[in-house]
């Protein structure tokens, strides 16, 4: 696979996927504490996201981060723009930012 196409690829998911988070793991079976804190956390939300596993696919792992010229995974994107990491997420869950986010961006949360 070519930068182009990574970067094609990943355009291509944080397009057509409202929230996207580039992780080590899937949803199911995270394979790192702080992949598993993201996907859990939008999952207590309500969330819907799809998790893209970077393990399984070392061009896409290290393309994401030449992407979003950010050094670490996860990744999260909402409506295809670049959030943060699991830093991020925890700071944004804990001040409320994150929730008015997605409320701004338009993305429904399941939860009451």
């Amino acid at each position: 696979m070519t930068d182009t196409s990574v970067a094609e690829r990943i355009l291509r998911e944080i397009s057509e996927n409202d929230v996207t988070l580039f992780m080590k793991g899937t949803p199911a079976a995270p394979q790192c504490g702080f992949s598993a804190h993201i996907a859990q956390g939008l999952q207590v939300m309500g969330v819907p996201f799809k998790g893209i596993d970077v393990l399984a696919d070392p061009e896409l792992r290290e393309g994401i981060k030449v992407f979003s010229q950010w050094p670490t995974l996860p990744q999260l994107y909402i409506k295809g723009e670049f959030v943060g990491g699991a830093d991020i997420f925890r700071e944004m869950v804990e001040s409320g930012e994150l929730v008015s986010l997605m409320k701004e961006k338009s993305i429904s949360l399941r939860r009451g």
